[in-house]
């Protein structure tokens, strides 16, 4: 059931990602210095943007702040029962990769869950989890705001308790530095294809220079 309703949210956030006519989104494929990196089928885009959030430490970020370095952003929940956990731990294994290979990526968390994901409990799951982590919240706007921008899809099932799931898409975004959006990896990309990629997106965008 459960993995029948990620599908479904995926499907309908795969959708609206590549909505765009192919002849735009690929046409200007040969000014990009990134298309032989590419995993996806979106040559960078309308993806991405402005975010005001709450890090772990209870302070107001923007995106300018958090995105210093090449940086992998997620869209999850700290209850999420399997997708999040095995999504989050093949992206810090990948950062873990590139890093013996000198290349500092940082993992983003962006909490889809305000009410239960508080920064305390945010800051339990990045120690837990990594220590570069960068796990955010916010309220119900700044999320809402920041999925848009993303343009990610997720929905709360309500069940009138504490232990509610939510549906949501499961993409991982790219973000260099200067470019912003360069990609997205779904869900079947292992820790090793993943910090293959990245690395060949920063190496192409050091030699973009």
């Amino acid at each position: 059931m459960m993995t029948r309703l990620y599908a479904t949210a995926a499907a309908v956030a795969v959708a609206v990602f590549l909505g765009a006519p192919a002849w735009y989104v690929l046409s200007d494929r040969e000014a990009d210095a990134f298309t032989q990196c590419r995993q996806g089928q979106v040559a960078g885009g309308d993806i991405g943007g402005p975010f005001t959030l709450v890090n772990t430490s209870g302070q107001t970020v923007t995106d300018a702040e958090v995105l210093t370095k090449p940086s992998l952003v997620y869209f999850g929940y700290t209850f999420c029962p399997d997708v999040c956990p095995f999504d989050m731990s093949r992206n810090v294994e990948a950062v873990d990769l590139l890093e013996t290979r000198g290349i500092d990526v940082t993992p983003v968390f962006i909490s889809i869950d305000p009410e239960r994901d508080t920064p305390e409990a945010l800051a339990d799951y990045a120690a837990n989890l990594h220590p570069k982590l960068v796990a955010l919240t916010g309220s119900d706007e700044q999320i809402r705001a920041a999925s848009q921008a993303y343009k990610t899809f997720y929905k709360r099932q309500e069940t009138g308790d504490e232990f509610y799931l939510i549906d949501h898409s499961t993409f991982t975004y790219l973000m260099m530095p200067g470019s912003g959006f360069v990609d997205f990896f779904r869900r079947e990309i292992t820790s090793e294809q993943m910090a293959e990629s990245v690395a060949c997106f920063v190496e192409a965008g050091k030699a973009a220079k």
